[in-house]
């Protein structure tokens, strides 16, 4: 379609990673602008399961403290069985295998409580999570349907999608992973802590010695790795983008024998992303053998001194044991916390697109009381009509027209004129800016959108069809038509005759593309699709600009027998195809410049007479 112009508003696209993409261990990824005010936003958005939430707050809880609390009771036992060992040595005593025993079967019995409490938090976590998703992706879609159609003439529609898919994933498992590690994370760093404490002091002050040592060699890592991280992601787009670039021009490329070029292009963009890549990926692998090195050397520490409390009697056996358990605990988490802050920050700013979308302006509210016409007699009136894409841009200028009941109105003008412009404003995808359009001495406004669109019937430029049996296309005009109706409106678009030569005939699936049948054949079924319709107000936008000669004089006979008795708009670049319409609105540069009958605009010798005779001179060169 043409309709949009220079004047149409467009929106920024934001830029996306390709699906390959990802992010290493703790660098940053995209930021949200407004942190707080989006997450303020999301717990609102999660208030209704505020109640499941505490409990999975609860358990998650409860979990952690019963797991924090297992390498105190182990310690015990361990002491018990380094003084039965000792005093067997010495004969004055055995093993207290009862107690031990007991020891045993009461963990046993903690960390099975503690992995019921886990899988329960998960399981309510996980309800919350798909609930969370399931009303994101309702409200998007709802709200798809309340936008205006200068919002998506603006905006990519790949940027639209990644909402619904990309954007609302990324916050379905944050929800379903990241809190419930958060919690358990604080937990168990808080347990441990107080744990460690419990049992020294003095070892306590030697885990902490190795918790900044940790922290810069991580910061250092990062602050080489980061960079590389980030040319990854630009090399990764460059890369999808040539993929999907050549994917989608295949037929071209090839055409133009572009493959040689196009694999020496992949293999540059492919050779910086290894080289980045490799760095990226070879530092921060650099990070975990680093790390246990220098926790090693703190458990090390621990041994050394937890022995020498040992000999002095500070401390027992089974404590060092506990408390190389609780070093664990105590650091794992810290990493997971410093991780999972970068999660919320990718989180919210996947949240802030979604919500930012939820914000939108809509389109202008319906009528609260629409008017209904029992009998549609299709008289169309324009009357002192202005409209601009933008407020201070008007490209319609006091446009008037009376178009009565089965007239045929052709729209004409060179490719960008606008044409299109006029048939949206019928449609009511764009308000008009000042004067009226009236159905049946009825202003526009006055209907809901759904019934003023259910008037018309459309027949598009670029088809559109969608992954289905053929029979199933045609009746989407008229989901209630029989398979009799459906055949007949194919016959009088001349399908009926092309399906018989495909395999299933009305029952073959068209694929996505629709490309197991031709151009032409997509254009015939949409044009059957409209028959099916048997709309008051017909819309052709260059119906029969992709088929051949034989078959468009076959449509044109077609189409002439669906027009009569019902108001045709015709947008047509071939002049010749329109000489016999009623009235002929000629566009330029957004605006109508002329209007009349054929022979009254030839008569004239104006802008219309210009573009008609060039054509015709054009059709002779070419004979």
């Amino acid at each position: 379609m043409d309709g949009r112009n220079a004047n149409t508003p467009r929106r920024p696209v934001m830029r996306r990673h390709g699906p390959m993409g990802g992010h290493g261990p703790m660098v940053g990824g995209e930021k949200a602008n407004d942190f707080k005010g989006t997450m303020k936003k999301l717990m609102k958005y999660l208030g209704e399961y505020k109640l499941s939430i505490f409990f999975v707050i609860l358990f998650a809880a409860g979990s952690a403290a019963l797991s924090i609390a297992g390498p105190k009771i182990l310690s015990k036992a361990i002491t018990k069985l380094y003084e039965g060992v000792m005093a067997k040595i010495a004969g004055t005593g055995n093993i207290d295998f009862d107690y031990i025993g007991r020891i045993i079967l009461l963990l046993i019995g903690l960390y099975i409580l503690s992995s019921g409490l886990g899988y329960i938090q998960g399981w309510i976590m996980t309800n919350v999570a798909m609930k969370v998703t399931y009303k994101f992706r309702r409200d998007i879609m709802e709200k798809i349907n309340r936008m205006p159609l200068k919002y998506f003439d603006g905006t990519n529609h790949g940027e639209i999608l990644s909402r619904i898919t990309n954007d609302v994933d990324t916050i379905s498992q944050t929800l379903n992973q990241s809190i419930t590690q958060i919690i358990t994370s604080v937990t168990s760093v808080i347990g441990a802590l107080i744990m460690m404490l419990t049992i020294s002091v003095e070892m306590t002050g030697v885990t902490f010695l190795m918790i900044p040592i940790s922290m810069g060699i991580i910061a250092l890592i990062v602050r080489f790795s980061q960079k590389y991280f980030r040319e990854q992601q630009d090399y990764l787009g460059h890369v999808n983008g040539h993929v999907e670039e050549m994917y989608g021009g295949h037929v071209v490329m090839k055409a133009f024998n572009y493959e040689e070029r196009s694999v020496r292009k992949f293999d540059e963009y492919n050779n910086e992303l290894y080289k980045v890549a490799w760095k990226s990926q070879f530092l921060t692998g650099l990070m975990m053998p680093i790390m246990n090195s220098v926790s090693n050397l703190g458990y090390v520490g621990v041994v050394v001194l937890g022995s020498y409390l040992v000999i002095n009697g500070t401390i027992q056996v089974g404590d060092i044991q506990a408390f190389i358990q609780y070093v664990r605990s105590f650091t794992q988490p810290l990493a997971q916390i410093a991780n999972i802050s970068n999660i919320l920050q990718q989180t919210a700013a996947c949240a802030e697109r979604v919500f930012e979308f939820l914000d939108e302006e809509e389109e202008v509210p319906e009528t609260e009381h629409p008017v209904k016409l029992e009998n549609v007699e299709g008289h169309v009136q324009f009357d002192h009509v202005h409209f601009g894409y933008k407020p201070d841009k008007i490209i319609i200028n006091d446009f008037s027209a009376d178009i009565k009941p089965g007239q045929k109105v052709a729209i004409v003008g060179p490719t960008g004129a606008g044409k299109t412009t006029m048939v949206k404003l019928l449609m009511r995808f764009y308000d008009v800016n000042s004067g009226r359009i009236l159905i049946d001495g009825h202003d526009i406004r006055e209907f809901t959108r759904s019934d003023l669109r259910s008037l018309f019937g459309m027949v598009l430029q670029d088809t559109w069809l969608y992954n289905g049996t053929i029979m199933d296309n045609i009746r989407y005009g008229n989901l209630n038509a029989t398979d009799e109706e459906v055949i007949k409106a194919a016959k009088a678009a001349h399908v009926d005759h092309f399906v018989h030569t495909l395999p299933e005939g009305y029952n073959m699936i068209l694929n996505e593309e629709a490309s197991n049948v031709s151009q032409g054949q997509k254009q015939l079924i949409t044009i059957a699709r409209a028959i099916l319709k048997d709309p008051k107000i017909l819309i052709l936008d260059e119906a029969t600009s992709s088929v051949d000669t034989r078959t468009e004089i076959l449509i044109q006979k077609a189409m002439d027998n669906l027009m009569k008795n019902r108001t045709s708009f015709i947008i047509a670049h071939r002049l010749s195809t329109i000489r016999d319409a009623d009235l002929i609105l000629v566009m330029d540069h957004g605006d109508i410049v002329e209007q009349g009958t054929h022979k009254e605009l030839l008569a004239k010798g104006g802008f219309y007479a210009k573009l008609y005779n060039s054509q015709f001179e054009d059709e002779e060169v070419a004979s």
